[in-house]
Formats: structure tokens, sequence, C-alpha cells
């Protein structure tokens, strides 16, 4: 194919860019900061330094606009709420004392002070803080952070495009403030907001911006007529301003949908738009409504989410159809690449057959760079790119490790049986509690402790050969008696080995599975300054050997109470790594269903009566519209069935889910059939009990009592609160005790004192309790 130039010469530009830095150095010093080693002004610097490479690197790979403001130490949903000064009252002194520090309470807590409730972005597994507005909420204007971004930029010699978090997106991301109505809609703030966004934009022509981004991606959800109303005002106001930068509005994620006339009708300079397969209904919506004439087009035709090389002829094909439909298309990211690594060649351990196949943050620039290089001058001035392109997309399809025929014949003999337990759960649940024997509200923990810088240097001298495996292993056995020691010590019920050996909770599994690869430096930002390396899924899954057998049968060689045995669901699977995209997800989570459905049986085999199978994915994963929903949870609950219900009625099946909304899922919650579900609550005020039982939902459930994501040691007092909470919406005899998530990010003296704590609150209210309970 030849493309011939654009009229206006296309640009390439990206919505947002990695924050962490090449060797996560943004981690180490704000980590270093929280603990005293760091000052304020050496983190200023380590931030300042990461800006001006990232706009460098840009730059050199041939991005012409560079974006500011999605720089954050934390949050940029957190920084969006300093911008407007929506700080919780409870936060205000922290602030006002010292606004870095007060930034910081507000994402983490203090011993004294709650933080704001977390949960995901989307469907991704970035976390966002939320933010608490209520009727009596007044906005005011902080547009330092961006306003410096953008000085910083232009001193350097960059066109900075600052990037905001939009109004709308932002009071529907918010939720009422605790002692606020909970019928409460943020969304009527709007007319408050706009004007400090008026003054904000103000402030950022003056520094120099020429163009600014407000995101709104939760406009590609399915939106009511009055969000649509307010849309239509929010972007008439702001349009209408005559002191302001020109307004590029975009949306990601899926397609726009009811809000693209809306958007299109509106005094606003331009829309940015998703054009990846997941949106692929934009480009005919556009033609629908006649295009954006006089407005510029930003064409996210690079998947920003995923790590698999662009089809660059696809790419230009849906760029050519797009040069009629607006005065200028330019080339970008389907979303802020945030969401990737930051660079592939970083990676010595991957084939190199296999690492032509992969695009990182950097690797995706060079994409955008080059397409919108053929959009302004022809197909042929790339014309050695497009030929390694095709040879590269013909390597990945005709590879061995996308095609087993052994795991293809095996996933297409599973049948609905498979996928249903032999009795239902009223039956099991006898048999369990006869078999267990646990009081009522039995207490847990959700899998993981803390990970000490001991398990992190075992690992590191196996990998680097100072010590052997048996040398290795005495280590991760010294720590499981110790875990097991407290928990008996503390007075848990049912115990966890706490999972020393284990780097993360998918990727320990995905380097045990053939058709899965792990990377040494690909790292993603999940919240703060957690990170993870998602693994690679790049071909068909299937077991070689079990995978945690062998410590789970050891910690429950050192115990008369039960021990869980851990495992990652397939549905977690798929959403915590970059998945092939050359078959549905469905069938990939099939393939990870049976080779876990081994691992289950083994477990089972080797004497376990507890298995959890973690699932905390289930919901981030539902589709944005509702019109996907059912086709995505029939393969996702199918695909947890079929891992779990090959077990005898006494086992006991656990599953886990945190931080995410999960009113909408109930019923696929249900549909898993599990026999236990540990949910986070603690944040969220025990939101997630009442839902279940307004579900009516007939099996156990621990809604979370501990909040692990602060530092901050609840009381046993307050456990107990939200524990009464719970008995409120649960029965005790199905009520269970619990943290809100795994405790690998917390300290052991935190761990120690809240798990303590915990117990000791199941301990009072069980004392509580009436004796017929």
């Amino acid at each position: 194919m030849t493309a011939k130039p654009a009229a206006a010469a296309a640009r390439a530009t990206v919505y947002g860019y990695p924050r962490q830095g090449r060797n996560r150095e943004l981690k180490k010093a704000v980590e270093g900061y929280w603990k005293g080693r760091v000052s304020a002004d050496a983190l200023t610097e380590t931030a300042k330094d990461l800006r001006r490479s990232n706009w460098q690197q840009l730059a050199d790979a041939g991005i012409h606009e560079v974006p500011t403001g999605d720089f954050s130490y934390y949050d940029h949903v957190l920084d969006t709420s300093v911008m407007v000064g929506a700080v919780p009252e409870r936060h205000r002194p922290a602030v006002e004392a010292d606004a870095l520090d007060g930034y910081f309470a507000m994402a983490r807590g203090t011993q004294d002070v709650a933080p704001l409730e977390m949960t995901k972005w989307f469907d991704t597994n970035y976390h966002y803080l939320v933010p608490e507005l209520g009727p009596d909420t007044v906005f005011t204007t902080d547009s330092a952070k961006q306003v410096g971004e953008v000085r910083e930029a232009l001193a350097l010699g960059h066109a900075p495009r600052p990037v905001l978090v939009g109004p709308v997106t932002y009071l529907l991301l918010a939720k009422p403030a605790p002692g606020v109505a909970a019928d409460f809609d943020p969304l009527t703030l709007l007319d408050r907001l706009l004007p400090v966004y008026a003054e904000v934009l103000a402030d950022l022509r003056a520094a120099g911006a020429a163009w600014v981004q407000l995101d709104e991606p939760a406009l590609v959800q399915d939106r009511t007529p009055a969000e649509l109303n307010a849309t239509e005002r929010a972007y008439r106001v702001l349009g209408g301003l005559d002191d302001r930068p020109k307004l590029l509005v975009a949306s990601y994620f899926d397609q726009l949908g009811e809000a693209l006339p809306v958007l299109a009708k509106s005094p606003v300079d331009g829309l940015a738009l998703d054009f990846t397969e997941a949106a692929a209904d934009n480009l005919n919506a556009l033609a629908a409504v006649g295009g954006l004439p006089g407005k510029r087009l930003v064409a996210g035709v690079v998947n920003g989410r995923n790590i698999w090389l662009n089809d660059y002829e696809r790419s230009l094909g849906t760029l050519g159809t797009l040069l009629g439909l607006a005065d200028r298309v330019d080339v970008a990211a389907s979303c802020s690449l945030l969401h990737v690594p930051l660079d592939a060649t970083a990676e010595r351990d991957i084939d190199p057959q296999v690492l032509r196949w992969l695009a990182f943050a950097r690797q995706k620039t060079t994409e955008i760079a080059t397409l919108a290089r053929a959009l302004a001058h022809g197909t042929d001035t790339i014309a050695a790119e497009l030929a390694a392109n095709r040879a590269a997309l013909a390597s990945r399809a005709g590879s061995a490790i996308t095609h087993d025929p052994a795991v293809r014949a095996r996933t297409a003999a599973v049948t609905d049986a498979d996928g249903r337990r032999s009795a239902p759960y009223a039956q099991r649940t006898t048999a369990q509690r006869a078999h267990l024997g646990l009081p009522l509200l039995p207490t847990t923990t959700i899998g993981s402790f803390p990970q000490t810088a001991e398990l992190r240097t075992a690992r590191a001298d196996l990998r680097a050969g100072r010590i052997d495996t048996a040398g290795y292993e005495e280590r991760i056995e010294h720590e499981i008696r110790e875990v097991l020691s407290f928990q008996e010590r503390a007075g848990l019920d049912v115990l966890v080995h706490g999972e020393p050996e284990r780097n993360d909770m998918v990727q320990y599994f995905a380097e045990q599975l053939t058709g899965c690869l792990a990377t040494q430096h690909g790292w993603v930002q999940s919240y703060g300054t957690r990170y993870v390396r998602p693994p690679v899924l790049a071909g068909d899954i299937s077991r070689p050997e079990p995978m945690t057998v062998r410590w789970t049968r050891y910690a429950q060689s050192l115990t008369d109470r039960p021990v869980k045995g851990m495992l990652t669901g397939p549905v977690t699977m798929l959403a915590w790594s970059f998945v092939r995209d050359d078959q549905p997800l469905g069938d990939t989570a099939r393939q990870v269903a049976l080779a876990l459905r081994d691992e289950v049986a083994d477990l089972e085999a080797a004497g376990t009566s507890v298995i959890q199978v973690d699932e905390p994915a289930l919901r981030e994963t539902l589709p944005l519209r509702a019109a996907g929903h059912a086709a995505y949870l029939a393969w996702a609950t199918a695909a947890f069935r079929l891992t779990t219900s090959g077990v005898r009625d006494r086992t006991q099946i656990h599953t886990h889910m945190c931080y995410a909304e999960f009113g909408d899922i109930v019923r696929a919650i249900d549909d898993l059939d599990a026999d236990v579900i540990s949910l986070e609550a603690a944040r969220s005020h025990m939101q997630v009990a009442r839902e279940l039982a307004e579900h009516g939902y007939p099996r156990e459930a621990g809604p979370g009592v501990y909040d692990i994501h602060s530092p901050r040691v609840p009381s046993a007092e307050e456990a107990a609160s939200l524990l009464r909470k719970g008995l409120g919406a649960i029965p005790a005899e199905r009520l269970w005790v619990n943290p809100d998530c795994g405790l690998k990010t917390r300290g052991w003296p935190e761990t120690r004192a809240s798990l303590e704590n915990l117990v000791a609150a199941a301990r009072t209210v069980r004392a509580e309790l009436p004796p017929s309970a």
C-alpha cells in the first residue's frame, strides 16, 4: 500500500509516560523520603531529573509535543484533588503544616487519620485515590504543580501539553465524603468546579501552554442523559472561555459512544480517541457525526495497554480513513503509556525472536513517530520499517510458542460438567464444618506476609549463584516456620505459609507455566510506590509440574491447624499479565484454568483442606460498557469453576477480591460457587457486606477489617466496630474475620500488632454473640 501525505503534516504525541525511571528511581526516592533518608529537596530534584529524562526520550524518538502534569509522586487523581482544593477536612491540618507530608497522608493515612479510599482506574490494574466530596465542598485553585512543569518543559526547549483529569470524569470518580448522605451525587458540584478549571487553564496559558489535554475516560462508559447534559455544559463553558489554551478532550479504553456527538459539537479544539481494536466503533461513530471539521483529531492507533508490536499496515489503513474526517490528524498511543514498561531493550533473558514481538513505552513512541512520518510524507519513507514489521508479525504468527497441539486438544475436550462441584454449597458446608472444626467468626489472613529484605536478598543470591538451591530452600523454610509460629501465637484459626518464595502473585506462577515469559525490568506502577512486573502470556499455557505443593505441605507439617493452599486465579493471571492478543481472552483463560486445576488436585492429594484461588481482578476486567458484561462474566466465572470444581465436598474453596467496586458483579461472585470469599471493605466502611446482603449472597464471606495499604495499625476496637457492621449484613455463622488483602507490602511490627488486634476484635465480638448464634 502507498499512503499519500496528509494535507496538514501529522505530528506524533503521547498522552502520558511511565513515571518511575529506568531503575525505579522515583520509588526509591519517595520511600527514602518516608523513612527520613531522603530530604524533600532531594526528592524534588529526583522528580525533576526524571521528567527531564522522559521529555528528552520522547523528543529523541520523534514525539513533537510532550505531556506535562502526568508525572506524580503517588497518583494523578490525588494531584487533581490538590489542584482543585478538595482536601478532606481530616487531612487539612497535615496539608497546612506541610504540603508534601499532607499529600502522602491523604494517600497512605497516618496512625490517627485514615487515608482516602483506593480503587482501580477503570479496567486497569492502576489504583487511584478516590476524591471525597459533599454538598459543603469548597473548591479552590492550586495550579502550582501544573504551571511549574510547563515552565520546566519550555525551559528545556520542548512543546508541552499539560494533561489534566477532566472535570466530568473527576466528579464521576468521586464518592460522598464520610458523614455525607450515600445518595449525594458529586456531579451536582460541576458548576462550582468549572470556575476552578477556568483559573487553571488561564494560569497554564499564561505559563506558555498552547494546548491543554483534559482526560475524560469516564465518558467511554454508559452514561445517563443527565451526565451527558453535564458534559455538554462543562465543555460549552470551558470551550467558551476567552482566556484559555486550545483544548484537547481525550478519551480512551473504549468507544466514546453517545458522548461523541456531544463533544464533537462543543467549542473545544480537538478530540483524542482510541482507535485500537477495543474501540474500533469510534471510527464509524466519528464518520456518522460528520467528523471533526475545523478541529484536531489525535488518533490512538498504537495500543497503550499491551506490549505487542503494532501492525503498521493496519494502523496506516485506519489513519488513512481518518484523514478526511478532521482538519488535522495526529498520531498517538490509545492511552497513557503509564500502563506498560519503559524499555524492551533492557531485557537480556528473552529469546531474541520473541523480543521482536514486543514494544514497551520507548518502542511505542518509535512506532507512533514512524506512523506519523508515513502519514505526513508517504509510506515510501518508512519502507524498511514496514518490511521489518511484516517479518516480525509473520514470525509470531508461525511460532511453535503460540500453538501447542496438546494444550489445544485438552481445552477443546472441556465439558460443562468439568465446571460444577459434585454437591451444592449447603451440602458442602456441612462436610467442611465437620472436617475443619472452626469457631464462629474464624480468623485468617489473605495469604502473603511481609517480604523482608532478607527474603529479597535470598532470591537475588540464588539468581547470582551466591547460594545454591539447598541454601535458598533452607532460608524459605526458616521464614515459613517464623510465619507459622507467629500465627499460632496470635491465635489465628486458618493459617497460611506466608508465600516467602513468591516474588509476585502472578509472576511466580507464570515463571512455572509453559507459554509464559518473565521480564527482568518490565516494571509497571500499580499504586504509589508499588510496581509489578507483569508476565507475558505469549503462547499456549500448560503446567509441567506442581508449583506450590512442596511449600504448602511443609507448612502443614508444622501445625495441627489448617493451612490454606494459595493460588492466583485464571482471570487475575490474565488481567495482571500482558496477554496474547491473537486469540479470545476466554480461550487463554481456559488454558490457564486447566493448568491451575491440576495444581488444585495436587494440593488436595497432599492433604490441603482449604484452598484459596484469588481473583482480585474479576471486577477490574469487567468491560466498561454494559453490553459486554454478560459475555465476559460467562467465560470468567466458568474459568474459575473449571479451576476449582474437581475437589471433594469437604475441601473448602476460598477466593479473594480487593480494591474494586463489587456491587455490579455480586451475581457473578455468586456464580463462582466458592465456599468463602474475602473482600476489601475497611476503607469503604463495609459497603461490600451490605451489597452481598442485598443480593442475598448465600455463602461465607470475610469483608476485611484491616486496611493493609496504609501503614497505620487499626486498634482492636476499630476492627471490632467494622466487624459489628459486617454482622449487620452477614450472619455470624457465615462471617469470617481477615485483612483486606495480603501483607506482602507491610512491615513486621505493624503486621504483628494489626493481626493481634484483629484476633482480639474477633474474640470480643464472638463473646457478644447470643448463645444460639
